[in-house]
Formats: C-alpha cells, structure tokens, sequence
C-alpha cells in the first residue's frame, strides 16, 4: 500500500507536459488524404534546437520544407554548378544570403516561431519554407492525411484544443490555419488546397532546357 502511494506522489510531481496524452488528426481535401501537411499546437515545452540544412540542388531546395523548433539553426550548402542567392522577406526571419558557390559563411538562426518563405534572386522557380514552432507537439501527415499529436496534460481541462494547419498549397500559405479539436476523440478536417502547380507547361519545357546549357 505504501509503494502505492508512493508512485502516486511521483505521477502527482511529474511537469504536467510529461502526463499528457494522443490524439489523432486526419486532413482532406477536394481531391483526397492530404499529405505533408504541418501540424502543431500552440502549447507543450519548448523543442531542443537543431542543426539542420536546406540545401540548393538541380536549381532546387532540398528539402522544400524544413520544420523546426525555435532557435534552430540552418545552413544553405550550394551543390550546384551555378551561384545562388538566398533569401527571405518573411516577417518570422528576414535575411539574404549574396551570390555564393559551396557553403555561406554562417548558418542561419531560426530564433521566432512563423511560417518563413524562401527564394533565390537568380531561379525564380526556387521556392521553399522553414516552419519554426516553439512546441514540441506537431507532426506531419502521412499518406492517408493522418498525423498524431501529443497533447500536454496543461490542456487538458475538456475544453476545445486549438490546431494549427499548414500546408504549401493552402490559399494563403504565409500563416497556418486554426481549427479547433475535441481532444477526446479522433477529427477528421477539411481543408482547401490551390491546385497542384502545372510542372509539364511548355515554359517549363523552355526553362528546363535553358538550365541545362
């Protein structure tokens, strides 16, 4: 009885993000399971920084979308036989890295939560997105538009627990959708999603051909 007790007091003294529990999220669109979507809440400790990498190759980024947590940082290693310059007008990390071959001089640090937008001055087609997020509840959706989240027992009152969606393709993919869950069962979300891009135009034909010389 009295070990019983005592593990009792141990559960009690626990931070109440380590008493926490699972729920599972399903997003779809017009055309089916929507997959590689961004998932997060607004609640839970604060993730570990990292270092990660986007890096430029075939006159792409890769990967095009990085999630990580607040104060991570990113280097932008160039494998291409071609100079690039980066950037980003985002509000969450404005800066520019100039005409580079190989690597920059110094990674870049990721130190607000946002939705930041990537682009090179010289490849117009270059496009990519860092999520920064200060939780370390998110996830992404797999192939069936299924993802689940750990939800910090702090929120755990039965109340409504709010979600934030992003996804490249939403109508306006400079901030996430919020969408409100019931924390005790399963939700399946319907989003709207712009068209997949046309990647077989005949300008893309012409611009392809023009890379390659």
């Amino acid at each position: 009885m009295k070990r019983r007790f005592c593990a009792i007091l141990t559960l009690l003294a626990l931070p109440s993000w380590l008493q926490a529990q699972e729920i599972d999220l399903t997003l779809t669109s017009a055309s089916g399971p929507v997959t590689d979507a961004v998932v997060f809440l607004d609640v839970g400790p604060s993730g570990r920084p990292v270092t990660a990498e986007i890096a430029q190759q075939n006159r792409q980024f890769d990967p095009r979308v990085l999630v990580i947590p607040v104060n991570s940082t990113v280097d932008f290693p160039n494998r291409d036989n071609t100079q690039h310059h980066v950037y980003s007008f985002s509000p969450a990390k404005p800066f520019e890295l100039e005409l580079y071959t190989n690597r920059p001089e110094a990674p870049v640090v990721f130190d607000q939560a946002g939705i930041v937008e990537l682009g090179c001055n010289i490849h117009d087609q270059m496009q990519a997105f860092v999520i920064i997020v200060d939780t370390t509840a998110y996830g992404r959706t797999d192939s069936q538009g299924q993802v689940r989240l750990t939800v910090p027992a702090a929120t755990q009152n039965g109340d409504a627990i709010t979600v934030n969606i992003w996804h490249p393709r939403l109508p306006d993919n400079t901030r996430p959708l919020r969408q409100s869950v019931a924390p005790d069962m399963p939700s399946r979300i319907a989003i709207e999603l712009t068209p997949e891009p046309d990647t077989d135009s005949p300008l893309d034909r012409l611009q392809k051909r023009f890379q390659d010389i």
